[in-house]
């Protein structure tokens, strides 16, 4: 007796934790993972570093090198200059656009969220024109 209920609890026992699995949805990477820059040592002008010398933050990205990838982005950052051909920090690929912007603007953080949020940029990082 011990013995079939054992065999039925083996059978069963699976079917039952398997049904309270359910393959949930990826959940969507937060943009500002994507954004490679400490926005809390910015201040509310877009500006970092002592009072005495606070400089703005250029940051670069990349996007398909197309007319509509440019739109969206300066639908968004009305400060970001188009760098074709060059690679920069990021990497550009050859069929895509550097893009270079800043953070001395109003509105910054919403800004670099917004760019953030596009699924054609992969990352946001700290420009240094090195």
């Amino acid at each position: 007796m011990f013995s079939e209920f054992r065999r039925r609890l083996v059978l069963i026992l699976p079917a039952i934790l398997l049904a309270g699995c359910r393959a949930s949805a990826p959940t969507p990477r937060d943009p500002r993972a994507k954004i490679e820059i400490d926005l809390e040592a910015l201040d509310a002008d877009g500006l970092r570093g002592p009072p005495d010398g606070k400089v703005a933050v250029d940051y670069e990205f990349a996007i398909p090198d197309t007319p509509a990838a440019r739109e969206a982005v300066s639908r968004i950052d009305p400060s970001v200059a188009f760098m074709a051909g060059s690679r920069g920090r990021i990497g550009a690929k050859a069929e895509e656009c550097l893009c270079l912007g800043s953070t001395h603007q109003p509105r910054h953080r919403e800004i670099l969220i917004a760019l953030a949020r596009l699924p054609e940029i992969a990352r946001i990082i700290e420009c240094h024109h090195e």
